[in-house]
């Protein structure tokens, strides 16, 4: 699976990803670092990848846009969670969202719960 790792994470997120075999990229490598989340999320959906954040701004982004892509991967109230503990979080859940994320899909992971709502949104 592809993804894009937006700024509100760490590059260490993308690195574990990419060590589990994926296509990953943190908004650094590509010269989006100071882009606005519109860019970003462009970004994502041009090159067909899965936008990971723990910056709840791409929700309304989907929102206002009523669009089936990118999928969004949000990591909310997550603590002091490590990059390394957030690659595991994604990775363990994976093969149960794979067919959601790409078809379409907001997956929000809190410390407690994961949610899925399918795209567009409204």
């Amino acid at each position: 699976m592809k993804f894009l790792v937006d700024n509100s994470l760490s590059p260490r997120v993308a690195r574990g990803l990419c060590e589990l075999g994926h296509d990953a990229i943190h908004v650094r490598e590509r010269g989006l670092i100071a882009a606005n989340d519109e860019v970003i999320f462009s970004a994502a959906a041009n090159e067909d990848r899965v936008l990971i954040a723990g910056d709840t701004d791409f929700g309304t982004l989907l929102a206002l846009r009523s669009e089936q892509k990118p999928s969004v991967i949000l990591l909310r109230r997550l603590g002091t969670r490590l990059p390394e503990r957030q690659v595991i979080l994604i990775a363990a859940n994976l093969s149960e969202l794979a067919i959601s994320l790409e078809q379409g899909c907001i997956v929000v992971f809190e410390k407690a719960r994961i949610r899925i709502r399918t795209l567009p949104i409204g």
